[in-house]
């Protein structure tokens, strides 16, 4: 195409649909839809194309088994939809959530992965290939373990493993490095853990870039560290990079606009 192809992208830890309290099942379903439409409100007044969104829930007792997903995509006016649930658990108190992805494009093709088994605190990513009129685009949408370093340096090497398989799984290269967002429970100065981790593998084969350069994300209230990025492949010019200040979780969302070069093959 002669012009550049324009994306904002936005990730979010939605916290379950609690808002600013410290669980999920103190509200009641009036509560929970509450806090979902200052989520939907916030949706459609940045207007993102696309939005990546984490500790989002299907059916699960703790927040009155009310779909998450299907009431934001409802409430922000989002054609299309996917979950990745990486934690489920049947009986009397059902669970049911994981990572899910908003899209004003088609989605392509989808493929989720649990790092682990775990039927409750279960981390993994999804990944997702949108169709735009130029081709296919891939985004992961990740959620890293929160008390561990070590195990958040695991959960990355699967990433690493699943992205050196890729290429082989293409019905048809040449395509686009992923973007790669989400909450990653750790901080981009620390040498020793997950971030700077994918960070160097990326840098050995793209020059990604780590947004935002500045600026922290989590508790929303008084952000102290940002845990929550996008990682962006040399294939876009960032135009804008923004933490934005609002309190529909106790992760504050990261905002990215982004241009395609008119040079570039999207597959």
């Amino acid at each position: 195409m002669s012009a550049p192809r324009k994306l904002r992208l936005m990730t979010l830890n939605i916290a379950h649909g609690r808002g600013l309290s410290t669980y999920q099942g103190f509200h009641r379903a009036a509560g929970i839809e509450r806090n979902l439409r200052k989520i939907a409100s916030l949706l459609q007044q940045q207007r993102p194309d696309v939005v990546a969104l984490q500790e989002v829930d299907a059916d699960s007792h703790w927040n009155r088994r009310i779909h998450l997903l299907d009431f934001l995509k409802a409430a922000a006016q989002y054609p299309h939809s996917f979950l990745g649930i990486h934690n489920r658990r049947h009986g009397r108190w059902p669970l049911a959530y994981g990572n899910g992805v908003l899209s004003h494009h088609a989605i392509a093709r989808v493929d989720q992965r649990a790092f682990g088994t775990a039927v409750l605190g279960e981390k993994g990513f999804l990944y997702t290939e949108l169709r735009l009129p130029s081709g296919q685009l891939p985004i992961i949408n990740l959620h890293l373990d929160f008390r561990s370093r070590q195990r958040r340096i695991r959960q990355v090497e699967q990433l690493i493993d699943y992205l050196e398989a890729r290429p082989q799984a293409e019905a048809a290269p040449p395509f686009l490095p992923p973007i790669i967002c989400g909450d990653f429970n750790s901080r981009r100065t620390c040498r020793r853990d997950a971030v700077r981790h994918l960070w160097h593998y990326l840098l050995q084969t793209h020059a990604y870039q780590l947004l935002p350069s500045g600026g922290k994300t989590f508790p929303s209230l008084l952000p102290l560290q940002g845990l929550d990025f996008i990682f962006v492949p040399p294939s876009y010019r960032v135009t804008r990079c923004e933490v934005l200040r609002c309190y529909v979780s106790d992760h504050r969302p990261v905002v990215v606009d982004l241009q395609l070069a008119a040079s570039d093959s999207m597959g």
